[in-house]
């Protein structure tokens, strides 16, 4: 029966609206999160000399922004983040290209591969400390070799994932090895590229504020473990919310890159038909 409700058709969200719903979720899970800390710390739960109250470390950290004292350790972290992750990627997407391409250097290489990711780059900082020193040096290796895992599985996986049958083709016609990866393989493995990259991003940040940390090289890390030592807790959690906003600048700009690289690929197709 024409016009029944039967018939009826549901229209659809439109695209903008599917996009602003989990920005707004998560501001809300944001605000949430921010109104339990502060209540935590005010009512006595924890400790308020040790743990400030959000809002107080928000306030420290707005009179901290004028200050270059509060900024040379943010650029130190990122110029160690983005050396060491340079070098992550440019060791680790072509050996995973070429890797991922020949059997021969796949079941050759796996053992030593599954042995050695696995291994945290922290443990790695009595060597480090003893070659490199405590200084960028030491910081970038640790950072390089935290990041290059990820992306070289993630490299050697998506070139594994090709169609056999576009591979055997490109063979019958006799198509040289540097054609078929210019061609075929690394297009075909640039969306596991890029999720390897998005990873590796905060890995790497991870590594470096932790290693930091403990050896002491000028950074995020080493700031808040001397506000810390000098029992300025609210200084000390500034630079927390810090290293956590550079965290989040750094997801959204590799995710905003990737969407954009691949925007004709399948995968953000598919990705963008179910936001």
């Amino acid at each position: 029966m024409r016009g029944s409700s039967s018939d009826a058709r549901i229209a659809p969200v439109p695209f903008s609206e599917r996009r602003a719903a989990p920005l707004i979720l998560g501001t809300i899970g944001v605000l949430v999160t921010l109104v339990v800390l502060e209540l935590i710390s005010r009512v006595g739960i924890v400790p308020s000399q040790y743990v400030p109250p959000v809002s107080d470390v928000i306030r420290t950290t707005f009179n901290q922004l004028p200050n270059s004292s509060f900024w040379q350790p943010i650029w130190q972290t990122i110029q160690s983040w983005g050396i060491g992750l340079a070098i992550a990627a440019g060791i680790g997407i072509p050996l995973g290209l070429a890797i991922g391409s020949s059997e021969l250097l796949w079941h050759a290489l796996r053992p030593t591969i599954e042995f050695l990711r696995p291994i945290p780059s922290i443990s790695f900082i009595p060597i480090t400390i003893l070659v490199l020193g405590n200084g960028l040096k030491g910081n970038v290796f640790l950072t390089a070799f935290g990041a290059l895992w990820p992306l070289l599985i993630q490299t050697i996986y998506g070139v594994r994932e090709i169609d056999s049958v576009a591979r055997d083709t490109l063979r019958s016609f006799h198509i040289g090895r540097l054609a078929r990866i210019r061609a075929l393989i690394f297009p075909s493995a640039l969306p596991f590229i890029a999720t390897g990259m998005r990873i590796a991003s905060a890995i790497a940040l991870i590594v470096t504020v932790t290693s930091e940390l403990v050896i002491g090289t000028p950074g995020i890390g080493n700031a808040l473990e001397l506000a810390q030592n000098g029992g300025n807790f609210q200084l000390m959690y500034a630079f927390v919310l810090a290293a956590g906003l550079l965290g989040l600048a750094i997801h959204l700009l590799f995710s905003r890159v990737e969407r954009r690289a691949l925007r004709s690929h399948p995968s953000q197709r598919a990705r963008e038909s179910f936001s």
